[in-house]
């Protein structure tokens, strides 16, 4: 997926209301994501890291830490299940 908007949507949709919005001049933009009881978390994404598929997948990577987190989720395993997905199915993920 060559498209950052589309590879941030896909990371937490349908589970999340996904939300991209320019921020600053600079390029940066706000990831807003919401559920039904409201915002659950907002992150801002820089030029730099939209643009690199390995940055982008890092700042997608750390945002599903911090809501399984939040959620009770043992850390050392979601850990686990993002740095090596084919032994952890990703629906274990708080996405």
């Amino acid at each position: 997926m060559n498209n950052p908007f589309e590879q941030i949507s896909a990371a937490f949709a349908p589970e999340y209301r996904v939300n991209l919005s320019i921020e600053r001049l600079d390029g940066s933009i706000m990831l807003t994501l919401s559920d039904d009881s409201g915002v659950v978390a907002k992150r801002l994404v820089s030029e730099a890291q939209r643009n690199d598929p390995v940055r982008l997948q890092r700042v997608i990577d750390s945002i599903r830490l911090g809501l399984a987190i939040e959620l009770g989720q043992n850390p050392l395993e979601v850990l686990a299940a993002l740095t090596h997905p084919q032994r952890c199915p990703a629906t274990t993920l708080a996405n």
